[in-house]
């Protein structure tokens, strides 16, 4: 079974309810759901080695993810973005800037925070799990693929996911 991380227990209900709205459908409309929680999303070019962005904006907050980028490494550093603005909007000031290693000024901790919850509101636990239960008897390495795919996330993150890489 896979579980949730700590980090989505400890949001607030209201903000799980919307997550979880998304989560019906999978791949998760991550871009809908940004908006849906007020957020400003803008796909642009970043410099070299910067995924992505939030800053405040205009009394809001303002998510940029670099266009040059994977379309499935758009949709996790979104995520990601996201998971920095439910967890951590107090420690946004002058912005976090994420570059492709997931690291900002901020600590290594807030960042895998961050990427825990990503995780989470990607590839939810009880959609993964129904996942692995219909595959029966066949080798989760050889599903990866299949289930990357399925969520839009990248092998790597689906990897991570089903605990088989750290």
């Amino acid at each position: 079974m896979i579980r949730t991380s700590g980090e989505w227990k400890a949001l607030s209900t209201s903000d799980r309810e919307v997550i979880e709205f998304f989560q019906d459908e999978i791949p998760v409309k991550i871009g809908e759901l940004a908006r849906q929680l007020g957020l400003i999303v803008k796909v642009s070019t970043l410099d070299v080695g910067i995924s992505g962005l939030i800053e405040p904006f205009e009394g809001a907050f303002k998510i940029i993810v670099n266009k040059h980028e994977p379309s499935y490494r758009r949709r996790f550093t979104l995520a990601h973005e996201v998971a920095h603005y439910l967890l951590h909007r107090h420690l946004i000031a002058d912005g976090i800037s994420d570059n492709i290693l997931y690291r900002s000024r901020l600590s290594d901790a807030v960042e895998a925070e961050a990427n825990r919850l990503a995780s989470d509101i990607l590839m939810p636990p009880v959609k993964v799990t129904e996942w692995k239960n219909q595959a029966g008897d066949q080798r989760m390495a050889d599903m990866v693929s299949q289930l990357a795919a399925y969520f839009d996330v990248s092998e790597e993150a689906m990897r991570i996911r089903l605990g088989m890489k750290k």
